[in-house]
């Protein structure tokens, strides 16, 4: 070979290995999800950590962190094994989990975490063979700062849809309060000791109606084509719907939409992501918290002494718990009511409406569809008042005008009494007057034109 041709060919050998280290870096980057925490020395683990398909991330399970856990203040769940269960919406090839230390004062830190199939009606145990170590940045262990949180990487496996997830966390040391989400509507799990990878799930016998720590389950698919939002209060969180049958009106919208593309119809493919919240309103955070400017001026989401407030309100949170959901298209605001409720005066109607459509131009400014409900009756319950009646009518009455959303899911004219439209049908009342039963809310995810859902923003 000639000096000319060696030449030639060391260049070419040079400028392949540039292209593979571009490629590397490039894969890299692509897998970064930007979360703030820091992975720490556990030991590298191979083989669970890869996406197994192209696809699309989608959230196929959501729930918003609420507050920090009663009880949990001095030293966290320091020796525990935390095992969520979860229900998916639809079902993917590769895994991947946000864990959560928004209400935490210290560092979290995470030394073994798994994701794992749950065995049929088998409570705390895993399905066989389905086990996967989870990974942050190639490590097992992760410390997720006060405020917080921390996005594994893919793990492969076949995630089915309508079924039931394990996701399993260990914290060898105090962190403080522990971020959780109450009313679950779902038995999850706890147990003395370092039991992350336990299939058999005796070792789970602490019970609890709560998800800690855990806030999202995304798949990578081709079953769908984005998420689905429910941004709204203890109406979308299920409250009163039945444990552990997963009755929200979120479950059934989700298997609607699948029942719809299966059978051919021209509807969108979407996984479903619950951000419902029991209490919570337009404007103000907390139970009895300050009202938000509708505008976003005021702080979002933090109190005086710089730590996240308790249950924050729909604005402040619908950065976060809307546009920071994997590959959303549309959401479903489903919010006022408990404005109307919790204010110690009489509710101002213009607030609230002026609130909903910030969160409207939030939405549109990030190619974002809003679909709004209008505010189901009160009659009977507590809290109600002739008043109070006359600031919901006024609400519905925008909406249904489409001076707010771009498309409207009529919830109070489904669900109320047509002889007393002041109440809810007695069909559909769990019995306070306020909350549907499971067939409330089945008639609640009936009541949305899947349609509505696949059309642009303007």
């Amino acid at each position: 070979m000639s000096r000319r041709q060696r030449g030639g060919a060391l260049l070419a050998a040079l400028i392949a290995l540039i292209v593979a280290l571009s490629a590397a870096i490039y894969f890299a980057v692509a897998l970064d999800d930007g979360t703030r925490a820091r992975t720490g020395d556990g030991g590298r683990v191979r083989g669970s950590a890869v996406p197994t398909s192209t696809g699309l991330w989608v959230g196929t399970w959501s729930a918003s962190p609420v507050a920090a856990e009663p009880g949990t203040q001095a030293s966290g769940l320091a020796g525990r094994s935390v095992r969520n269960v979860v229900h998916t919406s639809v079902g993917g090839t590769s895994a991947r989990v946000t864990l959560s230390n928004l209400f935490g004062r210290a560092p979290l830190t995470l030394t073994h975490a798994s994701v794992a199939l749950a065995a049929d009606g088998a409570g705390a145990a895993a399905e066989p063979g389905t086990m996967r170590r989870l990974t942050f940045g190639g490590r097992t262990t992760v410390v997720v700062p006060p405020g917080g949180q921390a996005v594994s990487d893919p793990a492969a496996l076949t995630v089915p849809y309508d079924g039931d997830v394990l996701v399993t966390t260990y914290s060898p040391t105090p962190s403080g309060p522990v971020t959780h989400h109450p009313r679950a509507r779902q038995i999850s799990y706890a147990a003395a000791g370092d039991r992350v990878e336990d299939l058999t799930g005796t070792a789970f016998t602490e019970q609890v109606d709560a998800w800690r720590y855990l806030t999202a389950l995304d798949v990578l698919t081709d079953q769908a084509d984005g998420t689905v939002v429910a941004l709204g209060d203890s109406l979308t969180d299920g409250f009163s719907s039945s444990v552990g049958e997963n009755r929200r009106w979120t479950d059934v919208l989700a298997r609607r939409l699948r029942e719809a593309a299966e059978d051919g119809r021209d509807v969108p493919r979407y996984g479903v992501a619950n951000q419902g919240i029991s209490g919570n309103r337009v404007l103000a955070d907390g139970l009895v918290g300050k009202v938000t400017s509708p505008v976003g001026e005021s702080l979002p989401g933090v109190g005086t002494d710089g730590f996240a407030v308790d249950n924050p309100s729909g604005l402040n949170r619908f950065e976060r718990d809307v546009l920071g959901r994997a590959n959303v298209r549309v959401v479903i605001v489903d919010l006022g009511v408990n404005d109307i409720l919790r204010d110690p005066r009489l509710a101002d109607p213009d607030r609230i409406l002026a609130g909903l459509r910030a969160m409207v131009g939030r939405a549109h400014g990030h190619g974002v569809k809003v679909v709004g409900a209008t505010l189901m009756p009160f009659g009977g319950h507590p809290g109600y008042t002739d008043a109070r009646e006359e600031v919901r009518q006024r609400i519905n009455a925008e909406i249904r005008d489409g001076r707010v959303f771009d498309a409207v899911a009529d919830f109070d004219e489904a669900l109320r009494d047509p002889y007393d439209p002041r109440r809810l049908a007695a069909e559909y009342d769990c019995g306070d007057h306020l909350h549907p039963s499971d067939r409330g809310y089945a008639r609640m995810a009936d009541t949305l034109d899947l349609t509505t859902l696949s059309a642009p923003p303007p």
